[in-house]
């Protein structure tokens, strides 16, 4: 039997295959709210098979966005437009899934369709970002303010307070966003916090935030939802976050109620030497899973459906997820079926291709 095709019960939520949209941001939104494009995007990628179909990093706070045109889910305004998209990916068979982020110093920068580049000014809707410490991302980023106790708690609270919101929203899964160089990443590499306090220094200390958010945003969604947590295994750059603190993290997090390590890397500073190829961050997820005994995700690179089913089969993780993939190509589990000799049930609609 297929690895791929297998499904993957979590709590009370059963994936019916282990193929995962991986959040992409479509730097789409305004005012943080979703719209047509996001309900065909993501709609699409149900439609497609996938069994678990996550939105783009979701901001928890409108100063956590990546952009100005990021979704969010600080305000109950957003559950109205997040809903309708929630249920047409659960009502087309695949498990509705929302990352929960904020961007810390990463943010308020331009998008990529934008003419501008780096941080976006007051004058053109941008705004001052907050991290661990008073360092910008690179000289083109603006310089961030260093939040204080009353700020780390306020995030705290965010994180819960929209994660309650994606439960009514109709959403599935709830993913705590601590990689790529944002806020909780910021946090936890000692690149990025130079903090003398209880949130910096000792490993304990810069990983305590997110240990934080995590029990917060599982106390939030309760007992029944599933709570993934994705992480940059490695900052690849030497004195920075590593592969053996993220196993330390990982059993942290299991401790506390995460049911799923999504193991990503990078992203933290941008000069980073990263070997990239074809599944070039698996060995990541495989180390995590073996060595804090949590269920991983593995991402990266993956696009082809013998080398995803070997992912699984080797034991390197339990569920893959695809990004630029699936953008190519929306019914890669379809095809990947194919390819594998697995018989599914695509929609009647599609039934005369598959």
């Amino acid at each position: 039997m297929s690895q791929l095709f297998s499904p993957l019960t979590t709590r009370s939520v059963t994936l019916p295959n282990r193929i995962a949209v991986s959040p992409m941001c479509q730097y789409s939104a305004r005012d943080g709210h979703p719209d047509e494009w996001h309900l065909v995007h993501l709609g699409s990628r149900a439609v497609g098979g996938a069994g678990l179909v996550f939105t783009e990093a979701t901001a928890v706070q409108a100063v956590g966005r990546i952009s100005p045109e990021d979704t969010g889910l600080w305000d109950d305004a957003h559950i109205a437009s997040w809903r309708p998209i929630a249920e047409f990916v659960r009502a087309h068979g695949a498990v509705a899934g929302v990352q929960l982020a904020h961007a810390g110093r990463k943010a308020s920068t331009w998008s990529p369709f934008a003419d501008g580049r780096g941080g976006v000014a007051d004058a053109d809707g941008g705004w001052t970002p907050v991290a661990p410490s008073a360092v910008a991302f690179h000289d083109s980023y603006r310089t961030p303010d260093e939040l204080d106790r009353e700020g780390i708690a306020r995030v705290v609270a965010d994180f819960a307070a929209a994660a309650r919101r994606a439960v009514d929203a109709s959403f599935q899964v709830v993913e705590v966003h601590a990689a790529h160089g944002y806020l909780l990443h910021e946090f936890l590499s000692p690149l990025s916090n130079s903090r003398t306090d209880a949130y910096g220094g000792s490993l304990e200390n810069r990983t305590r935030l997110t240990r934080e958010v995590t029990a917060a945003v599982r106390e939030a969604v309760g007992d029944d939802v599933p709570v993934f947590a994705r992480i940059s295994a490695t900052d690849w750059v030497e004195g920075g976050w590593s592969a053996e603190d993220s196993v330390v993290l990982a059993r942290d997090l299991a401790e506390l109620g995460v049911d799923l390590v999504d193991v990503s890397t990078g992203g933290n500073v941008p000069a980073a030497d990263i070997p990239v190829g074809p599944g070039y961050q698996v060995r990541f997820a495989e180390t995590v899973r073996r060595k804090a005994d949590v269920p991983t995700g593995a991402v990266g690179m993956i696009t082809d459906a013998r080398q995803a089913e070997q992912v699984l089969a080797d034991g390197s993780a339990d569920l893959v997820l695809l990004g630029r993939e699936l953008l190519r190509d929306p019914y890669w589990p379809l095809h990947a079926a194919q390819q594998l000799g697995v018989r599914t049930n695509p929609p009647k609609q599609y039934a005369r291709a598959f």
